[in-house]
């Protein structure tokens, strides 16, 4: 079920159509499946808040563009290992997820449409704990959008602690068709 999004309160320079559907984090994921039932990580994709959505040149390449993508929650007990901290599996969940978005910002605001993609690979590196309570920020930033491979860069801070908790790089490819029935005969 998607929600109605406030874009006054996402900063950015995206267009607001942009912001609005990546806004609806629990709507995108939940509308691209035809299961009925509740989907992983419902409960902490609900809780996510977009708070910039933005389209820059890249530094390093100024005739490209990336999309910036920036993600905030505060981390609840459905998000923690048996320590106390935010589980390795939820901070993968987290930048699986969130780096999408930034992928799909930069795809809406580019070629106004959406490309579906799988995961390829997702490397992440933990850095310092964050507990119950802990306000955190997921920041993303693409790295390439080709014609196939697609990838993205994001960093999980403790806004509370002030240090990075855990970092990531996310490749995703749109699949290949599948073969035709004539093939296999």
């Amino acid at each position: 079920m998607s929600r109605t999004i406030d874009v006054s309160a996402i900063s950015g320079n995206a267009p607001v159509e942009v912001k609005e559907f990546v806004g609806d984090v629990s709507g995108i994921f939940a509308n691209n499946t035809e299961h009925q039932g509740p989907l992983f990580g419902e409960a902490i994709q609900d809780r996510l808040r977009v708070t910039e959505v933005s389209i820059n040149q890249k530094a390093e390449a100024p005739k490209k563009l990336e999309g910036r993508v920036v993600i905030e929650t505060i981390i609840e007990e459905d998000m923690l290992n048996g320590g106390g901290n935010i589980h390795g599996g939820c901070s993968a969940f987290l930048i699986d997820i969130c780096s999408t978005l930034a992928l799909a910002a930069l795809s809406l605001a580019t070629t106004q449409k959406l490309a579906f993609t799988v995961s390829q690979s997702l490397n992440v590196v933990y850095h310092s704990p964050a507990g119950l309570g802990d306000h955190i920020r997921i920041v993303n930033q693409t790295l390439t959008l080709g014609a196939r491979a697609q990838s993205v860069r994001s960093e999980i801070w403790s806004v509370t602690h002030g240090r990075l908790v855990a970092s990531g790089t996310h490749i995703k490819l749109q699949p290949s068709s599948p073969p035709s029935p004539k093939a296999n005969l």
